[in-house]
């Protein structure tokens, strides 16, 4: 890369052409609420806007993304000097790192604006400056919870008399302030008409999410997926006000979480030596969450969904069954064998790793998928559960033990914490017993449904007063639509959901007026069939439809967003995220062009 600049450079320098004051032979202008493209002739009077000065100016609600919830008001693009940002001093505190380093990452994203051509130009004296000041309420709150205040206002007044743009973001937490600084990050645009940085000189928002909980569930297990790529999704979450990384960090297929406590079963369990997760990478990714606004949730799914790794522990039964199609759902199979009282002395030690990693505030304990058949072949369980325990082995009676085992589970979680922390489940048979919420009491379990959004088990949830997490696979599942990898055709929850559906996946149109309980949703990228190399182009920019449809909750469909999500998958690719084409380019230069239903396709 440094090669190819260089030779940039090079040609530039031996091409004056290229320095001239116009880089473009077409411009934009501004036609109901678009961007139309136009060629530049002698006779052309109007303003030559650039694209991206163009968007800013035209588009709804400035092409930000996620759009924002309340006021928006943006005028006067202004030519700064992009190396002149200047951060009021923010006095020490809880938060004094968190702030240096969100002010570094601002500081990088608009350096990345800029094409090698534009640090050829000379640098004009009297270019506007620009001011910042980050003013937070609650200096102490150093850690995203689900009830952080994420509000923030964002204002910017140009100050003629000494020719600064002077911009303020006010918030309750350091958290609203950084989307703030994210929101300001879009409105900085290089002009690559005139080869000049700009930004508004006039800026009024105000905004804050509308649901606490909006993020994505990533399986870290069938396929490996390396500490860089968790990162770039990281990165992608945050350009996109998602707040919450489900780390599904262990399944059947391997598990690559080295346990402090219990390191013998990543040895036994990890793909190699190199596919781990330990200690001191753990804690860097919940810190590099932290920074972008972001809370890690770890989940360790059992009593199903456990293989690799506890092959030698005794307290594993159906392991690697044949066929498998008689013990779970997809190879490998395995599951506890209840009947075997260590399991909870394995589970204890490792939930009490992972809540000095991961923070005691919440846990995902997984909990689905359980196969009967399963337990029902397994003759050291189904003695104890008649012998010991005096259950039939009806299906009734291995619910006894699914209980059993989620009521120890729960107890070993909460003494490791020394305090009874809330449980995420994913909705399973169990959550859908008549009994549930005596079994799962609603002030200690939250409920993360996957089934379909017309599935009447989510009104049963809701009425009675649990609060559920959006995961419908029919419209948040990122897997779906690949060729089958078990069999022929294509895989279990084909269609593609392509980022409409995922936009248009409204909590309100699930939970009618029971949508206060819904606390937000997630997208889910299970891995049987992606790694690092493809986790961005599966991920994004599906994902950031959900932002939008959490932070904001439209009232039109994702035909009224398209244009900004087209600009917002460029911000992500400038961000390194390698993310999924949705159009030609030419769409996206030439707006409402491509849709059917576009303004001027007509």
């Amino acid at each position: 890369m440094t090669e190819i600049k260089n030779f940039f450079y090079i040609l530039i320098l031996f091409s004056p052409h290229l320095l001239n004051s116009v880089y473009s032979a077409y411009y934009y202008k501004c036609q109901e609420s678009y961007c139309i493209k136009e060629e530049i002739t002698n006779n052309t009077t109007d303003p030559l806007l650039s694209l991206p000065e163009c968007n800013v100016l035209c588009l709804d609600s400035a092409g930000l993304w996620p759009k924002p919830t309340g006021n928006v008001s943006i005028s006067n693009l202004t030519e700064i000097n992009s190396s002149n940002f200047i951060f009021s001093p923010f006095p020490n505190s809880s938060i004094y790192n968190l702030v240096n380093k969100s002010i570094e990452i601002f500081r990088y994203q608009i350096n990345e604006l800029k094409p090698c051509r534009f640090f050829l130009k000379s640098t004009s004296s009297n270019l506007t400056s620009v001011n910042i000041t980050l003013n937070i309420s609650d200096v102490e709150s150093n850690t995203p919870k689900i009830d952080t205040d994420e509000n923030y206002n964002l204002t910017a007044v140009f100050d003629e008399e000494n020719n600064v743009i002077q911009v303020t973001v006010n918030s309750a937490t350091y958290f609203g302030a950084r989307h703030g600084l994210e929101t300001l990050t879009q409105l900085v645009v290089f002009d690559d008409i005139r080869n000049r940085i700009l930004l508004p000189s006039n800026i009024s928002i105000s905004d804050g999410p509308k649901f606490k909980w909006r993020g994505i569930v990533l399986d870290t297990s069938r396929n490996f997926i390396t500490p860089k790529a968790i990162k770039r999704t990281l990165k992608g979450m945050a350009a996109s006000k998602l707040n919450t990384f489900h780390w599904h960090i262990t399944d059947t297929a391997s598990f690559p979480y080295v346990s402090q406590s219990r390191p013998e079963l990543s040895e036994a369990g990890a793909y190699s030596a190199r596919k781990v997760y330990d200690d001191q990478t753990v804690r860097d990714i919940v810190e590099y969450g932290r920074v972008r606004g972001i809370k890690v949730v770890p989940e360790l799914d059992a009593p199903a969904h456990v293989g690799e790794g506890w092959q030698n522990t005794g307290v594993l039964t159906c392991f690697n069954w044949t066929p498998w199609g008689s013990y779970c759902n997809e190879p490998p199979c395995g599951q506890f064998d209840i009947s075997q009282s260590e399991i909870f002395n394995y589970l204890e030690d490792i939930y009490g790793d992972m809540l000095d990693q991961f923070g005691t505030e919440i846990f995902h304990m997984g909990g689905d998928e359980i196969n009967i058949n399963c337990w029902n072949n397994t003759d050291t369980m189904t003695d104890w559960m008649v012998n010991e325990k005096g259950w039939n082995l009806t299906k009734s009676g291995f619910y006894e033990a699914w209980i059993y085992f989620q009521q120890e589970a729960q107890a070993r979680l909460w003494n490791k914490a020394g305090k009874d922390v809330p449980i995420i489940l994913w909705s399973s048979d169990l959550t859908a017993l008549d009994n549930v919420t005596d079994v799962l009491p609603t002030e200690n379990y939250y409920i993360q449904v996957w089934t379909t959004a017309d599935d009447s088990a989510i009104q049963t949830l809701l009425n009675k007063n649990y609060t559920i997490i959006l995961s419908n696979y029919d419209a948040l599942y990122l897997d779906c639509g690949l060729s089958s990898w078990v069999s022929t055709g294509n895989n279990w929850c084909s269609p593609y959901k392509g980022w409409q559906t995922v936009y248009d996946n409204k909590p309100s149109d699930i939970a009618g007026n029971k949508t206060s309980q819904v606390l937000g949703g997630e997208v889910a990228l299970w891995t049987e069939q992606t790694d690092s190399s493809s986790v961005d182009v599966r991920l994004w920019p599906r994902a950031a439809a959900l932002a939008e449809t959490l932070w904001t909750d439209p009232s039109t469909d994702y035909s009224a967003a398209e244009e900004r999500m087209l600009l917002h998958r460029e911000r992500l690719v400038d961000l390194g995220i390698n993310a999924d084409a949705l159009e030609p380019e030419w769409c996206f230069k030439y707006q409402q062009h491509c849709p059917s239903s576009g303004v001027f396709n007509v």
